[in-house]
C-alpha cells in the first residue's frame, strides 16, 4: 500500500498500485522485509556487496512508468557526489532499496495512472457500521419488498 508521506498515519485513506510479481521475486521481496540472512549470498546480497565495493550506497528506488500491466523501475545509487541511474524492475529496485533501508518512490505520473483509493478501516469503524446496518435491518418491513 502506498501513501503519500504527507498522508502517513494522519489520513485513512491510502492509494493502491497492484503490481503483479512471479513467486521467486515475492520469496526475495519477503527475504528482504523479513531481514533473512542466508549460508550463501543470494543474488540481491551479491549486487548489493558489487555496490560497496565500489564505494556506492542505495540512495532510492523509484517506479517511473507504466505501460499496459508492465511497470518500469530505476534503481538510484549515490556514489560520492555523483547520482547514478539504473533501469531496474520493480521487484529487483524494491528489494534492493528495502534491503538497505532506502526509500521507494513512485512518480505522480504513475501513481495517478496505476492506483485506485483504499480506506483504512479500524475496529470502532467496523462496530459502527455493524450497529447501523443491524439498526437498518430492524427497521424493515414487509412493504419495503414491495415495487
Amino acid at each position: 500500500m502506498l501513501c503519500p508521506v504527507e498522508d502517513y498515519g494522519e489520513k485513512r485513506s491510502c492509494r493502491v498500485v497492484p503490481i503483479w510479481i512471479g513467486p521467486a521475486e515475492a520469496r526475495q521481496l519477503g527475504a528482504a522485509l523479513e531481514e533473512a540472512r542466508f549460508n550463501r549470498p543470494m543474488t540481491h546480497d551479491l549486487f548489493l556487496d558489487a555496490i560497496t565495493n565500489l564505494d556506492a550506497s542505495v540512495d532510492h528506488a523509484e517506479i517511473v512508468d507504466q505501460k499496459g500491466i508492465t511497470f518500469f523501475a530505476k534503481l538510484y545509487l549515490s556514489q560520492g557526489s555523483r547520482m547514478i541511474a539504473l533501469d531496474a524492475r520493480p521487484s529487483d529496485a524494491v528489494s534492493l532499496a528495502i534491503r538497505e533501508g532506502a526509500n521507494v518512490l513512485m512518480s505522480e505520473d504513475v501513481l495517478g495512472r496505476a492506483s485506485f483509493p483504499y480506506i483504512v478501516k479500524n475496529e470502532e469503524d467496523d462496530e459502527a457500521e455493524i450497529e447501523e446496518f443491524h439498526s437498518f435491518i430492524e427497521g424493515l418491513t414487509p412493504d419495503d419488498f414491495v415495487q
